[in-house]
């Protein structure tokens, strides 16, 4: 009882900071900056936002075929329709109550193919452990084909000139990762010397089940189709931001650097409120700052977006939730037909 109520309040405390990061954007705008908020949408060309939508939809098929290889080792082949609508209603119950789509996700699946509730979450778990690295390693990629953009805007926002005036970017950036590294192994240090401890014991369950999870993805009887896969919904996330650049004037010339830039602040958006309510345009505006977007236009496009994420998952996830049960009518049919004794005589 103790653990719901700390949840609840959990997602009360997450949605009441998005939603006053909401209401502080737009109380925050000047007169100037409001009109020009308003133009930059007036002035955007949504037919360009088509593309947007095509490769949005495309990463969830890809994501619901890709969720269906790792059912294979457990001896389940569900129907791609009923995957496929599921992940949407799991994404539609995430933008509303956090984690909760995992949970319902794996029960109307159970409940549609006849499968295990059990090894269904186990399946999650690994997906949720493997795109966390991928997202870690995304971001080491987008720094590493910018380093002098992202060195420059580290070396403004943490004065590292100060500290090393005669050094170059690269060799400052090198004195960070040091640093990093040297916290990295203080903490290793003390999850050696206090093992009883309860966060070091969660921590520690959670990347204990990060190393099963590829272990499990080892063990997959088409691994390579789970890779590809996986390389093709990142790259559908990336092409979903750079195309939406063309959308709006003032933001069409970024390059696919920079959309490797929004999509890893996005992503943490994401993760920040629930659906990225609030966050994810600020996000998205403090990243177009480093390449010169202006903050008005920059929240602008950061809205535009989340608008076009959110509106799908809230369109697909509501009209997966209601053809559900007439998408698998027959096989309801056929179990009640089979088990009426009445028309078994």
């Amino acid at each position: 009882m103790r653990k719901r109520i700390f949840s609840i309040l959990q997602y009360i405390i997450f949605l009441g900071g998005g939603i006053f990061l909401v209401w502080w954007q737009l109380k925050s705008m000047t007169a100037e900056q409001k009109t020009a908020f308003i133009e930059a949408f007036r002035e955007a060309n949504y037919w360009l936002l088509f593309p947007v939508i095509t490769a949005i939809l495309l990463g969830h098929i890809s994501r619901a075929m890709r969720w269906k290889l790792m059912m294979e080792p457990l001896g389940y082949n569900p129907k791609l329709k009923n995957v496929f609508a599921v992940v949407m209603v799991g994404y539609f119950a995430n933008a509303a109550i956090p984690r909760l789509g995992e949970i319902l996700r794996c029960t109307f699946l159970a409940r549609y193919e006849k499968m295990k509730v059990d090894k269904l979450v186990g399946t999650i778990i690994v997906e949720r452990a493997f795109d966390f690295f991928c997202y870690l390693v995304f971001i080491g990629i987008t720094v590493l084909i910018q380093i002098d953009v992202v060195g420059e805007y580290f070396e403004s926002k943490l004065k590292l000139i100060a500290l090393a005036p005669g050094l170059p970017i690269w060799a400052k950036l090198l004195i960070v990762a040091v640093f990093f590294l040297s916290v990295l192994f203080f903490i290793r240090l003390l999850f050696k010397k206090f093992p009883e401890n309860r966060i070091i014991q969660k921590i520690n369950g959670f990347l204990m089940g990060m190393a099963e999870g590829f272990i499990s993805i080892k063990n997959l009887k088409r691994r390579w189709a789970f890779l590809f896969h996986t390389f093709f919904i990142w790259t559908m996330y990336l092409l979903e931001i750079y195309m939406g650049f063309y959308a709006m004037e003032g933001t069409s010339h970024l390059s696919i650097k920079a959309g490797c830039s929004v999509l890893s602040l996005a992503t943490l958006a994401m993760i920040a409120t629930p659906g990225g309510i609030g966050s994810f345009p600020i996000f998205v505006k403090e990243t177009l700052l480093i390449y010169g977007i202006a903050s008005t236009l920059g929240i602008a496009f950061g809205w535009l977006m989340w608008g076009i994420f959110t509106g799908i998952i809230i369109v697909a996830g509501l009209l997966a939730l209601l053809l559900l049960p007439y998408m698998n009518k027959n096989k309801a049919d056929n179990e009640i037909s089979s088990t009426d004794p009445i028309q078994n005589i």
